[in-house]
């Protein structure tokens, strides 16, 4: 069936296949990000102020990401700001 198709056709075909599979993801907002970032940035204190490099004082740079990655997917509403994983 493919076969007989023109080769512009068959690209048109893919490029629709694709737009219609890839259409399903959200954009993430600036403003999710920038509350999402401040809410991490509360749950994960510095363990030096001021430097980054030096680390958290809590949890890895792994819990960081899963619990702004977390954040993210609710829309910047986590259910009680100031608690994190206990590792």
């Amino acid at each position: 069936m493919l076969t007989n198709l023109k080769p512009c056709r068959l690209i048109a075909i893919c490029c629709l296949a694709v737009g219609l599979i890839g259409g399903k993801a959200s954009a993430l907002t600036v403003d999710i990000a920038k509350k999402c970032e401040a809410i991490t940035a509360k749950a994960f204190p510095a363990r030096v102020i001021g430097n980054p490099a030096a680390g958290s004082a809590k949890g890895s740079g792994r819990d960081q990401q899963d619990y702004f990655r977390k954040c993210v997917e609710k829309n910047g509403k986590m259910e009680d700001d100031s608690t994190t994983q206990s590792k």
